[in-house]
């Protein structure tokens, strides 16, 4: 997801190695490697072309200070971490505002109007903002299957009212209009406050579409209207965005499959170009992976900086009561098979392990080219399974004749279990360093957005020993140009450095 973007600010960001200050020689390197970027992510010509402009004038007028805060909490900048700022601040002015507030009238059922070309969603979409609204508003939707034209739309919209328990309306041998105004009578008989009404799409944008969708938003006159658009279109989905605009007048735009695109130039480009807010992004196929836009937590991601908030609303979603004990143990270092089994689980349900680990603030510290492999979860969960009781909470150490039995009954080699150990081992002391290194900070921070915690945290990871993690987290694909980061155990280092010259003073007696 969008590792165009990230790796264009990356490299913009690399250009300030060893430098002390921000000015045009570097400044020029760095917004080209950015301006590369854009183009190759399908950000909309003159989108790219002004955001660079407008990061180059910033950054060439900044006077800057090479620290910040004050007394115990002050920390050293560098002349990247302005420029990185900058392109912060940048892109969500780019994205943003945005409210993804919908409109609501207080005296009738609220009317929402989803439309786009055929493929991009639509039917899915609606299905996933009904679950949306009934999770998080409390509201009671009514699912309307306006598109009498593609094979199995119906169908498929009733299959996914099933799924929510929702009601879905639809008129036999009725024009789309008709159904839609009916719709709204019946939402009244329902009780149902929200109407989705899923309208049809084209392949490409015709006169006929254009009509049809007119007709029901003069018959029915929406309170929103809603385009769905994919996010795999490029610069495609700004055309989509600016035609739709002008004959509908829309309220605002939702991108899908933006999980399933490394370039996601459509999401940099919409609000520019059209001046409608993207409102929603979908993450994913779920039903419950729609998110509200959030300018300043994908601007964190492009840049390499997790979002934060983000991952704490993914973890409200799925957290259970024992949740907040379990991770403060696992902040602590102190947890067990069992413990970490339960956080396992609770990651699963949180989405794709490659989304949850996109999320973490420690971007810069993975390996070129690592990657993250759902499978290796679902083995470390096999391995689990097959401890007993004992085992599982640690009060039975795992010798060479247990892991045989483990390997056994997990239907795993001796060897992946020892390996599975020796990195639960691993991962057991870098959370304990963290939550130590770390402090209070995780409850400081309001969107990862100020480049002096950023730095604070990514000082917590030194002397963590990344590469015990194995297959839980990325590991670098050799095949990309990675390999496996090794950080320094300083502790070690210094035992190390102490036998050495406890050895040189045995040879000196000699």
């Amino acid at each position: 997801m969008l590792d165009v973007l990230s790796d264009g600010f990356k490299q913009a960001k690399a250009k300030f190695k060893g430098k002390t200050t921000l000015k045009e020689e570097n400044v020029k390197d760095a917004v080209a490697a950015i301006r590369t970027s854009l183009l190759e992510a399908d950000v909309e010509f003159n989108v790219a072309k002004n955001f660079v402009q407008r990061v180059k004038e910033q950054a060439l007028g900044k006077v800057v200070q090479l620290k910040t805060g004050k007394g115990d909490s002050s920390l050293r900048v560098s002349p990247g971490d302005h420029f990185v700022k900058i392109c912060q601040d940048e892109l969500e002015s780019l994205m943003g505002p945005v409210s993804t507030e919908l409109e609501y009238p207080s005296n009738r059922p609220a009317t929402v109007m989803m439309v786009g070309l055929q493929g991009c969603g639509k039917t899915t979409t609606s299905g996933k903002l009904a679950k949306f609204l009934v999770d998080k508003q409390k509201k009671k939707p009514l699912l309307v299957a306006a598109d009498i034209y593609r094979p199995a739309a119906v169908q498929q919209l009733k299959v996914l009212g099933e799924r929510l328990s929702l009601p879905v309306f639809h008129k036999e041998n009725a024009d789309p209009v008709t159904i839609a105004t009916e719709a709204i009578k019946e939402a009244y008989h329902l009780g149902c406050n929200v109407v989705i009404i899923d309208t049809a799409g084209r392949l490409t944008i015709d006169k006929a579409l254009m009509q049809e969708l007119s007709d029901i938003k003069s018959a029915i006159k929406p309170d929103n209207t809603l385009l769905v658009c994919d996010a795999m279109m490029g610069q495609d989905a700004v055309t989509t965005a600016k035609a739709f605009d002008e004959s509908l007048a829309l309220s605002g735009v939702v991108v899908t499959k933006i999980d399933g695109d490394a370039r996601g130039g459509a999401a940099l480009s919409i609000k520019e170009v059209t001046g409608k807010p993207i409102k929603f992004i979908g993450t994913g196929e779920g039903l419950d992976l729609l998110e509200e836009f959030r300018p300043e937590g994908l601007a964190s991601r492009i840049l390499g900086m997790g979002d934060i908030v983000g991952l704490m609303e993914d973890f409200d979603k799925v957290s259970e009561a024992e949740s907040e004990k379990d991770a403060e143990k696992m902040l602590k270092g102190q947890f067990s098979f069992a413990d970490f089994y339960r956080q396992i689980q609770m990651i699963q349900k949180m989405g794709p392990l490659k989304d949850v680990i996109a999320k973490l603030p420690m971007q810069d510290m993975l390996p070129a080219g690592a990657s993250v492999d759902d499978r290796e979860i679902v083995k470390v969960k096999a391995i689990i399974d097959s401890m007993t009781k004992k085992e599982r909470s640690g009060a039975q150490n795992l010798d060479q004749s247990r892991m045989r039995r483990i390997a056994r009954g997990s239907g795993s080699s001796e060897k992946d279990v020892s390996e599975m150990v020796k990195k639960f081992q691993g991962m057991k002391k870098m959370m304990g360093m963290m939550g130590k290194n770390m402090g209070g900070l995780l409850n400081k921070i309001p969107g990862i957005g100020k480049m002096n915690q950023m730095r604070q945290l990514s000082q917590s990871f030194q002397g963590a020993d990344l590469e015990a993690l194995g297959g839980m987290v990325p590991g670098a694909d050799p095949s990309k140009g990675g390999g496996q980061r090794r950080l320094i155990d300083r502790d070690k280092q210094k035992k190390q450095r102490k036998a050495a010259k406890q050895a040189r003073k045995k040879n000196r007696k000699k």
